[in-house]
């Protein structure tokens, strides 16, 4: 197990990064086609053909699910991916033709002292074309992906992932880029909100504090505006519907609220993505609700890792690293 999404079978993940743009790509391509859907519950979010995930639509499953930096101009990074895809003979067969299904979200880094003065073009779809050709079981966590310019209130944000295993054999894992509008840690840190969830010492070991006081229940906000938003992806082996994709989707938006304060807020955007990739057969009612319970989990402890994990741009006035603040332990 590397603690990573990559321990479902049946997907692999691509990151590329620009640090000169301090912006960057993460794309988790399915070997084969997957069952998915979504849960948004956040009040500013950015996101691609998503309504087809919905459970009455048409189109019942997804070539590949995609996260970007950019705010709206990341959206192109889907094209990428989607081009790559089509290279492959991939994507949804319509006669002779085949379109690539993937769906994406992006979170606003715009304004994190990188160099966002492209020409006329964006370079996310050329991001999104090389974040595909990269994709493989193993990639960097924290200022890499995605999550290469995000930032929370205080501290760097970042890409993190973590994996689970259910009771039945079920592989569970999540994937996220943490732009929260709130914070990761408790107060002024170190202890990470997301602490009880925690397994081994993935980010720091250092458990809850003995007490917490009232400044640590505080609102600390990045901003009044929509420079947010958490966005990610859970998976599981299991062969699920698209409907109880959903209802994992949704579960799992659980995990935000356990790892961020405030979760779900009016300028973020909270976006989670499920797929299944079904090579693990048909859970019972019972498995899907562990599903649920452990994507839930795992996504907490990915936005934990994800800050963790994080370095601080080169640039003045960013924000510290977790690690430059506190030391790693």
């Amino acid at each position: 197990m590397r603690n990573l999404i990559t321990d479902v079978p049946g997907l692999r993940v691509g990151q590329m990064a620009d640090p000169a743009l301090a912006s960057g790509v993460t794309a988790v391509l399915f070997d084969q086609p997957a069952v998915a859907s979504i849960a948004i519950h956040g009040g500013a979010p950015g996101v691609r053909d998503t309504a087809l995930l919905a459970p009455g639509m048409t189109v019942g499953v997804v070539d590949a699910l995609v996260l970007s930096g950019g705010s709206a101009f990341g959206l192109d990074a889907m094209g990428g991916v989607s081009a790559w895809l089509r290279e492959q003979g991939r994507g949804f067969a319509v006669r002779d033709a085949r379109v690539p299904i993937v769906p994406g979200a992006i979170l606003f880094d715009l304004l994190n002292g990188g160099d966002k003065r492209w020409s006329r073009r964006p370079p996310y779809w050329d991001m999104g074309y090389a974040a595909a050709t990269q994709a493989a079981h193993d990639f960097a966590l924290g200022t890499a992906g995605a999550g290469y310019g995000a930032n929370t209130a205080n501290l760097k944000g970042g890409l993190g992932s973590a994996s689970a295993m259910t009771a039945s054999g079920f592989h569970v894992g999540a994937i996220v880029a943490v732009n929260a509008v709130g914070t990761a840690i408790i107060g002024k840190g170190p202890h990470f909100w997301a602490a009880p969830y925690e397994r081994g010492t993935e980010f720091s070991g250092i458990g809850m504090p003995a007490r917490i006081f009232e400044d640590g229940h505080a609102m600390l906000l990045k901003g009044d505006g929509p420079e947010n938003t958490t966005i990610a992806i859970v998976a599981t082996d299991a062969r699920l519907t698209k409907a109880q994709c959903e209802r994992v989707a949704v579960m799992a938006q659980d995990g935000m609220a356990h790892a961020l304060r405030p979760a779900h807020a009016p300028m973020d955007g909270d976006v989670v993505f499920a797929a299944a990739t079904g090579l693990a057969g048909e859970p019972s009612i019972r498995d899907l609700t562990e599903i649920g319970m452990l994507a839930a989990d795992t996504l907490a402890r990915a936005i934990a890792r994800g800050v963790y994990e994080a370095t601080a741009l080169p640039f003045d006035g960013a924000l510290p690293s977790w690690q430059e603040r506190f030391g790693r332990r």
